[in-house]
């Protein structure tokens, strides 16, 4: 593995250890896009606060964004999906 390889990997390890992020992309799995007001609403946290974390996802390249009107939707990429399903065979099961 490359030096390269390795701090992205690592990059994409560390956007998803904290807990809310985890939660936010697990969400995410569930669905097929959202936006931070509604990941708010489910995980009753300050918009802000999730605004934050899916920032984070995306700069790891775990989410992806696009604009519908005013609102921005947020999924998980294929890669977001793939290192999710690693960690939690059921993203379910970390539902509020």
């Amino acid at each position: 593995m490359t030096p390269e390889a390795a701090a992205h990997a690592a990059a994409r390890a560390r956007a998803l250890s904290d807990p809310t992020r985890l939660a936010v992309a697990a969400a995410l799995a569930q669905g097929d896009e959202l936006c931070v007001c509604d990941l708010a609403w489910v995980w009753e946290r300050a918009q802000n606060l999730v605004s934050h974390h899916v920032r984070a996802l995306r700069a790891a390249g775990l989410a992806s964004s696009r604009r519908d009107g005013r609102t921005v939707l947020y999924g998980l990429t294929d890669e977001g999906r793939a290192l999710l399903g690693a960690l939690l065979p059921e993203p379910a099961a970390i539902a509020p």
